[in-house]
């Protein structure tokens, strides 16, 4: 059976976490003279550091319990805490399986932890026999997976069987018709999922992620995030968006069928040798010259992700509304 305890670093399970004047009192009337601020302004006062009535909103549209629910300052400090959580530096050991997103190694090398890499399968697909066969503290799988764009087949086998933490990153699940596996937290302790806002809800510039996983790993995340991790402006602004469900329905399908569109257009195209199927709000292309196509787009103002350097003579395209769309679509039939 798996056991918590066993796996997280002995400092973080003695650590007494940091208890701000916001923790100690929650109220939101009276005279307050608890935490040092100024008196005067707009801003002036700490924001609430559990994000409360931004997690009930989450709870509700995910029908996950507050409890299981901590946000970070976007997904790279949720990655960033767990690895904290259960990795010891120039002890412990990750896998992550290239082509994948960036930061999971990144994460990993600011913490002197060790990277084992286990390159996808052809259909950029797990290898699970060599994941089994690897002992790690964490697995960082990405499903939708950046730059491929496909979902990640087998990832439950792989929760059942991994004697360590997987990491599911889940930023971009709102764009695919699988489902996301959140409701597994409930089953399998040893799981954490994460989402983001920066995508589906259009939010990238206040910098809010999730993290979804049991209580026992949850409260982990509590004892060492920072107090005021996500601020006042960034919360409310993400309790007006969630609080508008119909608009992030129609934003969603209008970025859906921008999607189709455009790869009806690349189909056509002759320098596209391969579109690679996809379940986000990108596609990833192999053309004849990616280096190339790449410079030539620059010059018709149209900025796109050159990816060459991890997937030989293959670009990531970034599904756009539909004038930018238009644009990039006659942009690349001028390209000879």
């Amino acid at each position: 059976m798996f056991d918590i305890e066993k796996i997280v670093r002995p400092n973080i399970l003695k650590l007494k976490p940091y208890s701000s004047a916001r923790h100690e009192f929650e109220g939101r009337s009276g005279i307050f003279l608890d935490a040092n601020e100024n008196p005067y302004g707009i801003h002036n006062r700490y924001p609430d550091p559990t994000q409360i009535e931004v997690r009930k909103l989450i709870s509700k549209q995910k029908s996950i319990t507050v409890e299981n629910i901590c946000l970070g300052n976007g997904s790279d400090e949720i990655i960033d805490l767990a690895v904290r959580i259960f990795c010891e530096p120039q002890k412990d050991k990750v896998i992550i399986c290239p082509p994948t997103y960036g930061m999971y190694e990144v994460v990993a090398a600011i913490n002197d932890v060790e990277v084992i890499h286990i390159p996808l399968l052809n259909g950029f697909q797990p290898d699970v026999s060599k994941i089994f066969a690897t002992e790690a503290k964490m697995l960082f799988l990405c499903s939708p997976n950046n730059p491929t764009g496909n979902c990640l087949n087998g990832i439950e086998q792989i929760i059942q069987n991994f004697k360590g933490i997987v990491f599911v990153d889940e930023a971009y699940i709102d764009f695919c018709k699988e489902k996301s596996l959140i409701q597994l937290i409930h089953t399998y302790p040893n799981l954490i999922i994460s989402q983001t806002f920066s995508k589906a809800y259009g939010l990238a510039g206040i910098r809010i992620g999730a993290a979804f996983a049991n209580t026992k790993i949850i409260d982990l995340f509590y004892k060492i995030k920072p107090p005021y991790n996500i601020n006042e402006l960034s919360q409310n602004q993400l309790i007006k968006s969630l609080s508008d469900y119909k608009l992030f329905e129609e934003n969603l399908e209008n970025i859906l069928i921008q999607k189709a569109r455009l790869i009806a257009a690349l189909k056509v195209v002759e320098t596209v040798k391969c579109i690679y199927p996809s379940d986000a709000n990108f596609i990833l292309l192999e053309v004849t010259d990616a280096d190339d196509l790449y410079q030539f787009l620059l010059t018709h103002n149209v900025i796109i992700r050159n990816r060459n350097s991890v997937i030989p003579n293959c670009i990531r395209i970034t599904i756009g509304n539909g004038d930018e769309t238009t644009q990039l679509i006659n942009a690349i039939k001028l390209y000879h």
